[in-house]
């Protein structure tokens, strides 16, 4: 099988790289390779790889500067997504992209998000990858599609990293207790969606570690697993006064995703700590 990945370059691209650059005939593009938003540029790529399966880890994920950016956002984010499915239906390939919890609108009250739940985003930067996971579905019909959430691993653009970087400068962080959703790793995504790719499945499915927690909560077993001694405050979020409006709960249900391949994926505390052992 030979696979493209594209936005090799982040956190999520770099996981995947280390894990198919030992199995497979993998090729790997940062956004300086190759611009998605740009349809030629997509189609003499997949012209040249003839990828088999094509997973898309590229995406504008600036969500607060998606508010006044919007038409990057948008190239990116929903332009670039139908680009690639086009291509891949083209070059009939099978596509693997990801989107995100911040579709929903946070009210729901029964239970964690499903994938029967409607999305109503708040923001630029969720309205963004809704309309690319629509563009996707009208291009091709070979596909999965992953809703992710509040991602770590290896890498810069996350909360643990902007956390400890901020531990380094204050005895006194404010974090909100009043935002919700689920830590996920990139090695849970790596390898669920692998083994969804093995077991032949297609659709919309939602990817996380199980259980949900607060920034806050997240934020104090990442100074108890990195035994740091500063003060964490619970504040509400509100007080931050972002541009982007966040759900105020996005946690979105495993349920469905690990029965079809009877897993149990890890609670996020538990994969957190062994992640955390791995970090630099």
């Amino acid at each position: 099988m030979r696979y493209l990945i594209l936005g090799a370059k982040g956190q999520l691209g770099r996981e995947f790289v280390r894990w198919l650059n030992k199995k497979s005939e993998c090729f790997s593009v940062g956004r300086e390779e190759c611009d998605i938003s740009d349809l030629d540029q997509v189609l003499r790529l997949f012209e040249d790889v003839r990828p088999d399966i094509v997973i898309n880890c590229a995406a504008y994920n600036l969500v607060d500067k998606a508010e006044e950016d919007y038409v990057t956002a948008v190239k990116v984010n929903s332009i670039g997504i139908k680009n690639l499915a086009f291509a891949s239906n083209k070059y009939k390939a099978f596509l693997i992209h990801y989107s995100t919890d911040y579709v929903f609108d946070g009210k729901k009250e029964n239970g964690l998000y499903t994938e029967d739940d409607k999305p109503n985003p708040l923001n630029e930067y969720g309205k963004s990858k809704l309309m690319g996971e629509a563009f996707l579905k009208e291009e091709t019909d070979r596909f999965l599609i992953f809703r992710v959430s509040w991602v770590y691993g290896e890498g810069k653009q996350n909360f643990i990293y902007k956390l400890l970087k901020w531990a380094e400068n204050s005895d006194y962080l404010k974090i909100s207790y009043d935002e919700v959703s689920v830590p996920t790793s990139t090695r849970t995504i790596v390898s669920v969606t692998l083994k969804a790719l093995k077991e032949g499945l297609e659709g919309l499915y939602h990817l996380t570690n199980s259980g949900c927690a607060s920034r806050y909560e997240w934020a104090k077993k990442v100074f108890k697993v990195k035994k740091i001694n500063k003060f964490i405050y619970p504040v509400s979020g509100e007080i931050f006064n972002l541009p982007a409006k966040r759900p105020k709960f996005s946690a979105m249900s495993n349920e469905r995703i690990s029965n079809e391949l009877s897993i149990e994926i890890p609670h996020w505390e538990e994969e957190l700590e062994r992640i955390m052992k791995e970090l630099k």
